[in-house]
Parts: structure tokens; C-alpha cells; sequence
């Protein structure tokens, strides 16, 4: 396996595009304008559409020398309804919304490996499938409705990545097996019955029935879910009445499930469900619950994991891998890692010029980091 010496030239026009779709960022399923410029960009390079999977996705693929084998690579264009800070020269256009995640060097660096593959034709293989997928950070999931469309048909692997700003510049990695957690909501109602703050046995008090619901939810983590496998169950919103001594008739609750495995998510699902019926009607009250679901846990295929990691201690070095921990942070790349064998990698960035987390206001890309990207999903290409 050879290290690629990437062209500056081709360096330096994945940073320009990146710099395009920073300055001009779209929401989750508004991607109209991003995927046009895609769509430009893949017929200056002479690789064809895929017609067929709903808009504003874009798919291209590449017919390899053997074609035996099908590789999918997948970025994805969507950004965040946030206001950039900050004084940088592409700073985005548009107001309330910037690329505070790094997709549009995801989407930069995909179509550089498309210009790259295209250009050294004769030395790629295997067919690749180029993703390029709307509302990563929405739900629907923009995944989810790509493999229902059946993207994943006739793919024999799918790669991703993702820059990090938690990852030192210069290492590479991720977690083979669990990697990343589901996030599935529910929306919870109790109802009580009303009355005088002075007389509340002649009220059925939702408010302290939910702290009980609350309370039991913490036990469905200590004493239901295997201690192996990490889960956390949060609740993010609690909305009941709004006088001193007046206790209210409902009770409203909004809360996250986070698991590392299809099994613990289930678990807590149904934990959930149960226990809020069943400490409600204890009560006299009653309890309605709301299951919204949300992305699976990511799973990294050990086999892709191998491939991958053999790849990148090749291709930078052996002191470049690193055995990236679980996180309890959702991606919907896990719905084609639930369908098909592959692995999201890791690429760090972590720098004076990305010090801010992702999803925050100051949150840049040190575009120190984009060759290696891009040589990694190309060498993903050549030879996963």
C-alpha cells in the first residue's frame, strides 16, 4: 500500500469548496443550493448521477476497472440553525445558520476523492458509490431514508468520516464494535387531579407523581440495563403549574435515551413505557407516553474496523491510530452500519484554530487536517 502524495493543487481546491459551503450554509432537507454545487462540481469531473433516491441527496458512482467489488463513501451537507461568531474571512452568509459541525469539509473532502478517482482511473478497482446526504442532523434522518430508498443495494462496504475537534490534528481513529449511542425521545403526560395547594388530599398531585417517575427512571440504568453496556436516561424538560399554591391538573415531561446497543435501547424503551403507566395508575393518575424514535446505536464492524486500521498505520504511521472510546453522542451514519458492513473513522483536528466543540457558535475546521481525509477515504477507496 503506497502513500498517495496529494497534488496542492487538489489540496487547495478542496479547501475553496469547503470555504463555498461554509459561507453558504442550508438546514437539514434544505440543501437545494449545496446539492446544485455538488451536482457542478461531479460533471466538471466527469463522474455520473445516480438518478432515483428523493431530494436534495446527491448520488454519484464510479465504475472501477475490475468492478467486482462495491465501496460506498458518504458525507453529509447539512449544517446548523446556529449564529457564527467570530471574524474569519468565509464566515457564513446566512443569518442564524452556520456549518457547525464540520459537514461542509466532509462534503469537500468527498468530492476531492471524486476529482482524485476520476483522474487516476486507471488505478481504482473496485465501483464507488459517492453519498452526499441531506439532514444528518434532523429527523427524519436523511440516512434512514437513503436505505429504505435501497442505497445500500449492491454495496459490499460503506466508510465515513468525521473531523473532530476532541482529536488531536495529526491521529485518526474510532471504536471497533459499539462506537456510538442511539437517541431516542419520549414525550411523557400526566394526569392528576387539581385542587388547593392547602388541601392535597383532595387532588391527585401529578407533580409529585412525576418525581417519582423521574426517580424510578435512574433505576432502569442501575438495575435493568447489563452494566457492560452504557445507557443514560435525561430529562431535558419538566413543565407543570405556575402558582404558589394552586396544584396543577397535568404534569409534562421531555426526555432522551441514549444506548450503546440495539438490546439496551429496547430495554429502556420499554422500561420507560411500563414504569410511567404503572407509577401513574398507582397514584390514580394517568399516564401518557409518547416513544419518538430516533437513530440506532452505531455499530463498527470489526472486519471494516481491520481494513481500516491496517489503512491508516500504513498510509501515517503506527503512532496515528488511535482506539477511539464509545461516546453517548448520536450519528445517523449508524442506520447503514445496522444494514451493512463498514466504519465511521475519526479524523482529528484538534488545534488552536479548532479548539471549540462542535455545535458551537466559534466552532471552525483547521483545514490542516483535510489531506488526510482526503488520502484516508481515498486509500479507503483503492484498497477497503
Amino acid at each position: 500500500m503506497n502513500k498517495i502524495s496529494l497534488d496542492q493543487a487538489l489540496i487547495d481546491w478542496t479547501i475553496e469548496h469547503r470555504r463555498h459551503f461554509h459561507m453558504h450554509p442550508e438546514l437539514s432537507g434544505q440543501e437545494v443550493q449545496t446539492a446544485a454545487y455538488v451536482k457542478e462540481r461531479l460533471a466538471e469531473i466527469g463522474i455520473p448521477l445516480v438518478d432515483g433516491y428523493s431530494e436534495p441527496n446527491v448520488i454519484a458512482f464510479f465504475k472501477g476497472t475490475e468492478g467486482n467489488k462495491t465501496i460506498a463513501l458518504r458525507a453529509d451537507m447539512d449544517a446548523l440553525p446556529l449564529e457564527e461568531e467570530g471574524d474569519k474571512p468565509y464566515i457564513s452568509k446566512v443569518p442564524g445558520v452556520m456549518h457547525g459541525c464540520g459537514h461542509d469539509g466532509h462534503t469537500a473532502t468527498l468530492l476531492a476523492v471524486a476529482k482524485w478517482v476520476s483522474e487516476n482511473a486507471a488505478h481504482v478497482r473496485h465501483n464507488i458509490l459517492f453519498i452526499f446526504q441531506s439532514s444528518e442532523e434532523a429527523s427524519p434522518s436523511g440516512a434512514k431514508q437513503l436505505v429504505e430508498e435501497g442505497i445500500l443495494d449492491g454495496v459490499d462496504v460503506i466508510y465515513g468520516i468525521h473531523y473532530m475537534s476532541n482529536m488531536p490534528l495529526g491521529k485518526i481513529g474510532f471504536a471497533t464494535g459499539p462506537a456510538m449511542a442511539s437517541c431516542d425521545d419520549f414525550d411523557i403526560v400526566i394526569e392528576g387531579k387539581g385542587g388547593h395547594g392547602g388541601s392535597p388530599h383532595e387532588t391527585v398531585d401529578p407533580i409529585y407523581i412525576a418525581t417519582h417517575v423521574i426517580q424510578a427512571f435512574q433505576s432502569i440504568v442501575s438495575r435493568n440495563l447489563n452494566p457492560l453496556h452504557a445507557g443514560v436516561i435525561s430529562i431535558g424538560g419538566l413543565q407543570a403549574g405556575n402558582s404558589y399554591n394552586v396544584i396543577p391538573d397535568k404534569v409534562l415531561l421531555k426526555g432522551t435515551i441514549r444506548a450503546l446497543t440495539f438490546e439496551g435501547a429496547t430495554l429502556m424503551h420499554q422500561k420507560t413505557e411500563q414504569l410511567t403507566k404503572s407509577i401513574c395508575e398507582s397514584f390514580g393518575a394517568v399516564g401518557h407516553y409518547q416513544f419518538i424514535e430516533g437513530t440506532p446505536p452505531l455499530y463498527n464492524h470489526p472486519d471494516a474496523c481491520e481494513v481500516a486500521k491496517d489503512i491508516i498505520e500504513k498510509t501515517f504511521g503506527e503512532d496515528t491510530f488511535v482506539e477511539y472510546e464509545p461516546v453517548l453522542g448520536a450519528e445517523d451514519y449508524a442506520y447503514y452500519l445496522k444494514n451493512k458492513v463498514g466504519a465511521f473513522i475519526n479524523v482529528g483536528m484538534q488545534s488552536e484554530k479548532s479548539q471549540y466543540p462542535h455545535h458551537h457558535p466559534k466552532f471552525d475546521i483547521d483545514e490542516a487536517a483535510i489531506p488526510a481525509g482526503i488520502e484516508l477515504m481515498i486509500q479507503l477507496a483503492l484498497h477497503g
